[in-house]
């Protein structure tokens, strides 16, 4: 993400919660399909952006400048049902490859640990984006910035491990952005086509206010919704808290926390977001 030269603030994009994976219980095999379902559905949502714009889930419209370079090295993750997941480590690189368009990939490790198991690491799945910013924000008015974010997500990771979703997602969101002096608020959705036997196409909204509180660090809260993964699975409503601290004009650190406010214990117990942004590399 470009990070705004006056509210030098910046934001992610939506979607890491879990998706399906599968469990290594006794238990019969329809409860652990379910269950593996909700937790990768947590992680995808957590981990994605994808379903995000760091520290959030929910992202903006900012693409990085073009022929310059972005990258977050971070760890992200929640725990639902019990079962912790996530991915650590995770690069999420960005490049602007034309004014006003980003290209996006996002590798990494993922993790995870169900109670009585034993934890689980390696390659997760591999997100790949395409973000075009066809309206850029008028400052003298109320025009805002507006763009298309599709995002697809490759099944590199190994679903029988937990460490993947066996199968390849993708997110189709808009998101817009207004700033106001020390203020900025964005947000949007989009419509997840999440294939699979027991999934369910969904559909995720999220917004982020935000502002500059110091001239080094800015603070924002996140509300979001996703309507169910899978069929007979939950809603999820969902608040993180995030900060964003200028270490220098190219290295930010960037922290977030939060729940969930419907469904907790079976889609967000708890979730995090801690990383390191590098912005303006040519």
């Amino acid at each position: 993400m470009r990070r705004d030269k006056d509210v030098k603030a910046y934001t992610n994009r939506p979607g890491v919660f879990v998706r399906d994976a599968t469990a290594a219980t006794k238990r019969p095999a329809r409860f652990v399909a379910k269950k593996t379902r909700a937790v990768i559905a947590v992680l995808t949502l957590l981990s994605s952006p994808a379903i995000a714009g760091p520290p959030y889930i929910t992202d903006d419209p900012e693409p990085v400048d073009y022929q310059r370079w972005e990258f977050y090295a971070f760890s992200q993750g929640g725990r639902a049902n019990g079962e912790t997941s996530g991915v650590a480590p995770s690069c999420d690189c960005n490049y602007g490859i034309l004014p006003d368009v980003q290209l996006h990939i996002q590798p990494g490790a993922a993790f995870r640990r169900a109670s009585g198991a034993s934890p689980a690491w390696g390659p997760g799945d591999t997100e790949l984006g395409l973000k075009y910013r066809f309206v850029e924000q008028d400052k003298t008015n109320a025009t805002p910035s507006i763009a298309f974010y599709p995002l697809l997500e490759a099944p590199t990771g190994d679903p029988t491990r937990g460490l993947g979703a066996g199968r390849t997602r993708a997110l189709l969101p808009f998101w817009g952005q207004k700033d106001f002096g020390d203020w900025s608020t964005f947000g949007g959705g989009g419509y997840w086509i999440n294939p699979g036997p027991g999934a369910k196409n969904n559909w995720f909204v999220g917004w982020v206010l935000q502002r500059k509180v110091a001239e080094q660090l800015a603070v924002g809260v996140e509300l979001f919704h996703q309507t169910p993964t899978e069929i007979h699975g939950f809603q999820m409503t969902g608040f993180n808290v995030g900060a964003i601290y200028d270490l220098s004009e190219h290295f930010h650190l960037l922290a977030s926390a939060g729940k969930g406010l419907q469904h907790a214990r079976e889609t967000n117990a708890f979730s995090w977001y801690v990383g390191l942004q590098i912005t303006g590399v040519e």
